[in-house]
C-alpha cells in the first residue's frame, strides 16, 4: 500500500494525528504533491483546523486551478462555518469543472434552501437529480475525464456501451474523450448516432456541431447549425453557434451581423464580445477588434481570454491601469485555470512591452507550467515517431511510389515550426493573382490518424508500405475536393499547417506535383517566440524550453531527411533571409512554384483577406527586422533551450 493509501486508510479509521503526522512527513519530501495537499485538507477539515484547511486549499489551487475537489473542499469549510453565500460560490466552481461531484450538488441544495431561495434550489435539484439518474460508471467516466485521465475514461466508457450500446450518455461521453485525445473522426460518429438516437436533445446537437466544426467540415457544420435556428430562433446560444460556423465558411459580414444581434440582447457578454473581436480582427478592423476585447475585459475582469485576445493582436500595448486589473485577476485564488493561462500569457506580453523582462518571463513560465501540466506531450514519443517517418521513407520507398498520387499541382504546403514565419510567407504568396490563401487546414493531419487507426498497416508510418496506387490517388483527389471550400478559384492554394513536415513523405505519395516551403527561423529565436504564444491546439511541446528545444532538432533532422531522399521537392526560406532581401526571397520562392513574378507580393501587407494565425496584424504591416533579435531580452533565462539545442549540427 502506498504511502497516500495509508494515509486514506487512516483517515477513514479516524486516526487524523497520525495522517496529519504523515502528510507532513511527505509533504516535506514532496512539497507540490496535489493529492497530499487535498488530503491534508481534508485532515484538517476533519480536525476542526479550517485556517489550515483553507490555507492548504489556497496552495493546493494555486499550483493546480482546475483541482475541482479543492474547490468542494473549500465549500465544505464554509458550510461547516455557516457562510453559505462563500459554500454556494466554491461549490459552483467544482462543479463547473466536474459535473459529476454529487456532494456539490447536494450541499447547494442543503444551502439554498436554508437561505429561503426555493426556486434555485428546486433548479439544483433537478440538477442533482439527473446527475444520479447517470449509470455511475458514467459518473466515474466524468470524474475521470476531470482528472485528464482520459485513457482510464475511455476504457471504462467502451465497456460500458458494449452493454449498453444505445446510451447517449455514454456516446457524448466517449465522444468528448475523442475530441481531448484527436480522434475527431470517431467522434464525430458518436455525436451523430447520439443525435439520431435524441433528435430532439439540443445539447447533443449543438456538440455534433462543434465536433464537425473541429473536423473541418464547415459547410456541414453551418448547415447543421442553420438548421438548429430555425428551430430555436430565439436562442442566443444557437444563434453564437451560427455565427462562428459563418465565420468557418468565411462569411464574416453574416457572422457580425449574428453576433451584434446577441449582443442587442446580452451588451456585456464576454464570450460573445471575444468572439465578435475575432470575427473584427480576422477580416482587419483592428479597432474595433480592440474596443470589443476591451469592453470584455471591463465587463468581467475574470474572463482570462478577453485579456489574452488583447495581447494576441501582438501589436497592442495595454495600459498601466489595465496592467493593474490583470494583477488583481492574477491574484484571485478562485481565476479558473484557462482563465489564469490567458491572464498569465497577457501579463508576459504586457510586461514584455515594458522592457520588464524578468517579470515578463516568470509570467510565461507560470502560464507554460500551468498547461505541461496537463499536457499528455513525450518528447521522447515524439522523437522516436520522427525517427520511424525517417527509416520507412527512404529513397528506395519513393522510388516503389514513383507513379502513384493526384497528379493536380494547385496545392503549395508552407510547412514548419509555429511563429518561423509561415504567415508571413503565406501572406506574400496569397498575394500573388495565381494563388489563394487559405487555413491551417488539418487535413493531412487528419488523413495520417486514420492511417494510423487501421488495423492492417502496423500503425503509421509503416502503414505506407501498404498503400495501392489507386488509395494514394483517391486520397489525394479527396484533399483536393474537401479543400474546395476554402479556395477563391485561384489555380493554386496554401495550406499552412506547420505540421505538416512530419507528413512530407505522406504528401508526395498523395500528391506528387505539390509544392512544399519549408518556413525557417533562428533556433533560439523561434523556439522562444513559440514558448511565449500561447497556441489553441496542437503544440503541446512548445510549454516546456527543453521540450521546444528538442522539438527543433528533430524538425531539422527529419527536414534534411526530406532534403536527401526528394532533392528539390521543399524549398528552404530563412526569415531571416526574407527580412534582408524581400524581393530575392519573393522571386525565389514564385520561380519554385513555377510561377511569373508580381509586384503585389512586395506590397503583401495590402492584400486583403481573412487571416485567422497569431500574426494576423503583424503581416498586414510593411516588413521589419524588429523581431530578429527580441529573443535575446530573455537570454538570461534560457539555458534549458540552449542546453536542448547544443546538440544542433550547425
Amino acid at each position: 500500500m502506498s504511502d497516500l493509501a495509508q494515509v486514506r486508510a487512516k483517515l477513514a479509521a479516524g486516526e487524523l494525528g497520525v495522517a496529519l503526522s504523515d502528510l507532513e512527513t511527505h509533504l516535506g519530501e514532496m512539497p507540490d504533491d496535489l493529492e497530499a495537499l487535498y488530503l491534508q485538507a481534508v485532515a484538517l477539515r476533519y480536525a476542526r483546523q479550517p485556517q489550515p484547511a483553507l490555507d492548504t486549499l489556497a496552495r493546493l489551487k494555486r499550483l493546480a486551478p482546475g483541482h475541482s475537489r479543492a474547490h468542494q473542499e473549500e465549500g465544505h469549510l464554509y458550510r461547516d462555518a455557516g457562510a453559505g453565500e462563500l459554500a454556494l460560490q466554491a461549490y459552483g466552481r467544482a462543479l463547473r469543472l466536474n459535473p459529476s461531484l454529487v456532494a456539490s450538488l447536494r450541499e447547494s441544495v442543503e444551502i439554498l434552501h436554508g437561505l429561503e431561495r426555493p426556486r434555485l434550489a428546486l433548479q439544483m435539484q433537478g440538477q442533482l437529480q439527473r446527475l444520479l439518474a447517470v449509470p455511475e460508471e458514467l459518473r466515474t467516466v466524468m470524474d475521470l475525464i476531470s482528472q485528464n485521465k482520459l485513457l482510464k475514461a475511455e476504457e471504462i466508457c467502451r465497456a460500458f456501451l458494449l452493454k449498453q450500446p444505445d446510451s447517449v450518455d455514454g456516446m457524448r461521453l466517449l465522444a468528448d474523450i475523442g475530441i481531448r485525445l484527436g480522434v475527431l473522426e470517431d467522434a464525430e460518429f458518436l455525436l451523430e448516432s447520439a443525435v439520431a438516437f435524441e433528435p430532439d436533445d439540443l445539447h447533443v446537437q449543438m456538440e455534433y456541431v462543434n465536433v464537425l466544426r473541429k473536423r473541418q467540415k464547415f459547410a456541414a457544420a453551418k448547415d447543421q447549425a442553420l438548421k438548429l435556428l430555425a428551430a430555436h430562433p430565439d436562442n442566443l446560444q444557437v444563434k453564437s453557434q451560427c455565427a462562428v460556423e459563418h465565420m468557418q465558411t468565411g462569411e464574416f459580414d453574416k457572422a457580425l451581423d449574428m453576433l451584434e444581434n446577441v449582443l442587442q440582447e446580452i451588451p456585456e457578454d464576454p464570450q460573445t464580445l471575444v468572439t465578435y473581436g475575432h470575427a473584427l480582427k480576422t477580416s482587419d478592423r483592428a479597432e474595433a477588434a480592440v474596443a470589443a476585447y476591451a469592453k470584455a475585459a471591463v465587463a468581467r475582469p475574470q474572463h482570462g481570454e478577453s485579456h489574452y485576445a488583447l495581447a494576441n493582436l501582438k501589436t497592442y500595448r495595454f495600459s498601466a491601469e489595465q496592467v493593474d486589473q490583470m494583477l488583481g485577476v492574477h491574484d484571485d485564488p478562485d481565476l479558473g485555470f484557462m482563465d489564469r493561462v490567458y491572464v498569465n500569457f497577457a501579463l508576459g506580453k504586457a510586461y514584455e512591452d515594458r522592457a520588464e523582462f524578468a517579470r515578463a518571463f516568470d509570467f510565461y513560465q507560470q502560464g507554460n507550467a500551468l498547461k505541461k501540466a496537463q499536457s499528455r506531450y513525450d518528447a521522447q514519443q515524439m522523437a522516436a515517431e520522427m525517427r520511424a517517418v525517417a527509416q520507412t521513407c527512404t529513397a528506395d520507398f519513393f522510388g516503389s511510389h514513383s507513379r502513384s498520387g493526384c497528379e493536380d499541382p494547385a496545392p503549395i504546403f508552407v510547412v514548419g515550426l509555429p511563429r518561423a514565419g509561415s504567415t508571413l510567407l503565406e501572406q506574400i504568396l496569397a498575394s500573388h493573382s495565381q494563388i489563394d490563401g487559405t487555413l491551417e487546414l488539418p487535413n493531412i493531419l487528419s488523413l495520417s490518424q486514420r492511417l494510423r487507426r487501421r488495423k492492417d498497416g502496423g500503425g503509421y508510418p509503416a502503414v505506407l508500405n501498404t498503400l495501392s496506387t489507386a488509395e494514394c490517388r483517391e486520397m489525394g483527389e479527396a484533399f483536393i475536393e474537401d479543400t474546395r471550400i476554402h479556395r477563391a478559384g485561384a489555380p493554386f492554394f496554401i495550406d499552412k499547417m506547420p505540421n505538416n513536415f512530419r507528413h512530407i513523405g505522406l504528401i508526395k505519395m498523395i500528391l506528387p506535383r505539390a509544392k512544399i516551403i519549408d518556413a525557417r527561423r533562428d533556433a533560439m529565436a523561434c523556439c522562444f517566440s513559440g514558448y511565449k504564444q500561447l497556441f489553441a491546439e496542437g503544440q503541446e511541446f512548445s510549454y516546456d524550453l527543453r521540450d521546444i528545444g528538442h522539438y527543433y532538432l528533430d524538425y531539422e533532422a527529419l527536414m534534411a531527411h526530406w532534403a536527401r531522399t526528394l532533392p528539390g521537392f521543399v524549398l528552404q526560406v530563412n526569415n531571416e533571409d526574407v527580412v534582408a532581401d524581400l524581393e530575392g526571397q519573393v522571386r525565389r520562392m514564385l520561380e519554385f512554384c513555377e510561377l511569373p513574378f508580381e509586384a503585389a507580393c512586395l506590397r503583401f501587407y495590402e492584400t486583403e483577406r481573412n487571416i485567422r494565425t497569431p500574426s494576423s496584424q503583424q503581416v498586414r504591416q510593411p516588413i521589419s527586422s524588429a523581431g530578429v533579435e527580441q529573443w535575446r531580452h530573455f537570454e538570461p533565462w534560457l539555458g534549458p533551450l540552449r542546453e536542448a539545442l547544443a546538440g544542433r549540427s550547425s
